[in-house]
């Protein structure tokens, strides 16, 4: 699904040989990478800023100068939530599924200095050349494990991390095994007990997928909520919609919802009893038909 971008204000290491510290630094153009081609574009608008793209989606922007400056506005919805769950002074554990340009993963490191964050990421050449691009904050502060999702998610120990993020895509699609009943349930069992497991989905205008991954999630957790602009919500257009669940509250204040609304592209909270009635008629996602 293609990412969209909007104005904004504000394990071991990769396996692979490193380059010289002298060549490292982005490297405008196309590079061929383990699961295709990756391409790499300077920001016309900032000096700064360099935007990926993997197979010819946009997948991540990242500003070199500012961490904090995440131009993907749900990635901003998604760090609004985690900033509504935790303070920064927080020894936040996160997992993040998906790498791409680890713009979320640099995020969560300024914002949370003690954090301990851990990419997961399936292509093991984007992910060097990630690493020597963007100067990412090396291990315990930022790890990149090379490796499928689902297999390394269910690889680690049970109440590890606070905070799960699934941001995998191939083409305009999740990978199936990482939507199914049975892979919430395994997220669900590396979380804390008051942990967080946010998705992106991405969908089309007749929100099929959305409705199934929010039935699931909600079937998985006690509380949920939906952050998604209103074109989106309404079937007005393909996008990416979040959804999280945990086993304690979530988005109950009014902070929250101001910060959705006052973005660059407002957005709207759905509470769990929307979430739900959102996803009620829609079947689970399992690993097999049941």
């Amino acid at each position: 699904m293609g990412r969209k971008r909007t104005p904004n204000n504000g394990a071991g290491e990769a396996a692979g040989t490193v380059r010289d510290a002298a060549a490292r630094g982005p490297v405008a153009g196309r590079h061929v990478t383990d699961t295709g081609v990756a391409e790499l574009i300077p920001d016309g608008d900032n000096p700064n800023g360099w935007l990926l793209l993997l197979n010819g989606v946009q997948s991540s922007h990242v500003d070199l100068a500012d961490p904090l400056r995440l131009d993907f506005e749900y990635m901003r919805w998604i760090m609004a939530l985690v900033a509504d769950r935790w303070a920064s002074g927080a020894k936040l554990r996160s997992l993040n599924l998906g790498g791409a340009a680890c713009a979320m993963p640099r995020y969560l490191v300024a914002a949370y200095p003690q954090s301990r964050n851990v990419v997961v990421e399936i292509d093991g050449v984007l992910a060097n050349h990630v690493r020597d691009w963007f100067d990412l904050p090396r291990a315990p502060l930022l790890r990149i494990r090379v490796g499928e999702a689902r297999q390394v998610t269910e690889s680690l120990t049970g109440a590890s991390r606070d905070l799960i993020i699934r941001d995998v895509f191939a083409g305009a699609k999740t990978p199936h095994g990482l939507t199914t009943v049975e892979f919430t349930a395994a997220a669900k069992r590396v979380l804390m007990p008051d942990g967080v497991y946010i998705v992106n989905c991405g969908d089309a205008p007749a929100l099929t997928t959305a409705r199934r991954e929010a039935a699931t999630i909600a079937a998985g957790f006690a509380h949920t909520v939906i952050i998604a602009d209103p074109p989106m919500l309404k079937g007005r257009r393909s996008g990416n919609i979040i959804i999280a669940g945990s086993d304690a509250p979530l988005g109950n204040g009014s902070s929250l919802q101001r910060t959705l609304l006052g973005g660059a592209m407002p957005a709207q909270l759905w509470d769990d009893s929307k979430v739900r009635l959102f996803g009620h008629s829609a079947p689970l996602l399992y690993d097999a038909a049941p």
